[in-house]
């Protein structure tokens, strides 16, 4: 389980540190804690990362969900200034949620926590309205410092995704695609499966299909490998990651 290495971060007091010429000073051990609404569709993840942010002392994990719906019922009953966000969650797709859920607590900043290591899901989620972007495989390093970072407005990219994301800048929706159906096509053009697809992008089957076929109407292809070659053309994915498809 996720245990955070000691001296990272330095804890809150326990009590209030002593006026200084009369003021007051900033006061952070008397302030409100963060209050945290922690998001993902397994327990022992959930009892993993509540054990990380509850050994913050200004940290309060006020509530668990374990799919969309649970998350947004509970943001809105908690007031929870953090919702720690896993993609991967039952209710509908955890990144076209975010709107949803900012829209409906606008005091509520979002980290995503996830195992996505594409940079183009961290650009969707932050597109979205999220501040933060957490990979799980380092979320004993860099949680912590999201959550905070978020609380006070401030935005938290994984350093390594970050650096991809600077190196590989998206090539932007060609010929009227929408960036979901950009994804959609690299996916095919890679050779996966409808099903495959769907279950990367966290959509059904149905809506992949209606997706493909509105990127094959819009470039007037048909056949895999026009797609394909449209892909490579644009960028979208390299001759190298084809071949190994």
């Amino acid at each position: 389980m996720w245990l955070r290495p000691a001296g990272i971060f330095m804890r809150m007091p326990d009590q209030d540190p002593a006026p200084i010429d009369g003021s007051s000073g900033e006061e952070t051990a008397s302030a409100e804690p963060i209050r945290i609404v922690l998001a993902d569709d397994h327990a022992v993840v959930r009892a993993g990362l509540r054990m990380l942010l509850d050994h913050e002392s200004d940290f309060e994990v006020v509530a668990e969900a374990s799919d969309i719906d649970g998350a947004r019922r509970y943001v809105r009953g908690h007031h929870a200034r953090v919702l720690v966000l896993d993609l991967n969650m039952p209710g509908g797709s955890s990144l076209e949620a975010i709107p949803t859920i900012r829209e409906e607590s606008p005091g509520t900043q979002i980290v995503v926590l996830t195992m996505q290591k594409e940079p183009a899901f961290a650009r969707e989620a932050l597109s979205a309205g999220a501040l933060g972007y957490v990979l799980k495989e380092a979320a004993d390093d860099e949680l912590v410092e999201a959550v905070r970072r978020a609380a006070v407005g401030e935005s938290y990219l994984n350093p390594k995704l970050g650096a991809r994301m600077a190196s590989e800048p998206p090539p932007g929706p060609p010929d009227d695609l929408s960036p979901r159906e950009v994804d959609v096509l690299r996916l095919i053009a890679l050779g996966h499966t409808n099903a495959e697809i769907g279950e990367q992008l966290y959509l059904s089957v149905r809506t992949v299909e209606t997706h493909r076929s509105h990127i094959q109407q819009k470039l007037r292809l048909s056949s895999r490998a026009e797609l394909v070659g449209y892909a490579l053309q644009r960028g979208l994915i390299s001759a190298e990651r084809e071949r190994t498809a």
